[in-house]
């Protein structure tokens, strides 16, 4: 990402400015793919068809909800530092880390793996930022991601249930 710009706004943030430019786009670069996982999931959640359709409808729905809470979280915590939150669907499709989701599957245990395919990575590269911000020494954005990071492990059990049984 060739990002030059990342803190537009003046604050009174007392954490120095070299590390709110670190964390502001450690946080962009998850907010996109929190974006493309919260429409993946959405997908899933139109087109799965089968026997478990309804159970699986409702927790795809859940799984976009909690995508949604994540992108809240990364996008405030962005302003919070004094940056410009990159949450437009050109930022995502551009910058997501996720695997695009292969539209043309049916079958509800394709939606189930593609589904938790995605989750997995997510969930990889936010406990990989929760490392990287306490490195460069943002504790509350390392806490952020800690959150997210819960909550994607908790998503990711409840949709991989699902290719067992």
């Amino acid at each position: 990402m060739n990002r030059t710009n990342y803190t537009r706004i003046e604050t009174k943030n007392s954490l120095p400015q070299s590390i709110r430019l670190q964390s502001v786009e450690l946080l962009n670069r998850n907010l996109a793919s929190a974006i493309d996982l919260e429409r993946q999931a959405k997908q899933a959640h139109w087109n799965v068809k089968g026997p478990n359709f309804i159970a699986l409808h409702e927790l795809f729905d859940k799984v976009a909800e909690s995508a949604e809470e994540f992108i809240d979280l990364l996008a405030e915590r962005v302003t919070a530092l004094g940056g410009v939150a990159e949450g437009t669907i050109e930022a995502a499709a551009g910058h997501s880390a996720l695997p695009s989701y292969p539209v043309e599957i049916g079958p509800e245990r394709e939606h189930v793996d593609a589904l938790s395919t995605a989750l997995a990575l997510f969930g990889k590269a936010a406990r990989e930022a929760i490392d990287e911000a306490a490195q460069f020494g943002d504790a509350d954005t390392a806490d952020v991601f800690t959150e997210i990071s819960r909550e994607t492990d908790k998503q990711l059990w409840l949709v991989e249930a699902h290719l067992h049984g």
